[in-house]
């Protein structure tokens, strides 16, 4: 199966804000092209996890109100290490 071509994402800033992305670029060792496009990838996804609200269609919300209704479920691997002590702490 072929993969489409990348698309073209043009991004304007100033000299100083260009060196400092070339400089971080470099002490990642990669181009700068592949420097921008990861980090505004990641920030890209940070936004959208950290998202506060969320938007439920219409045509979902009594499936919803029946899934948050719903008793909850024993999860016995969840219960386990509920008891165990954090591996941070030890």
């Amino acid at each position: 199966m072929a993969r489409p071509s990348p698309a073209v994402l043009s991004v304007r800033v100033s000299p100083d804000e260009r060196a400092l992305l070339e400089a971080a670029a470099g002490q990642a060792r990669t181009n700068l092209s592949d420097f921008v496009r990861r980090r505004a990838i990641e920030a890209a996804e940070i936004d959208l996890l950290e998202r506060r609200i969320v938007t439920i269609p219409a045509k979902d919300w009594a499936k919803f109100e029946a899934w948050v209704s719903a008793p909850p479920k024993d999860v016995p691997a969840l219960r386990k290490l509920a008891k165990s002590r954090p591996a941070w702490l030890d």
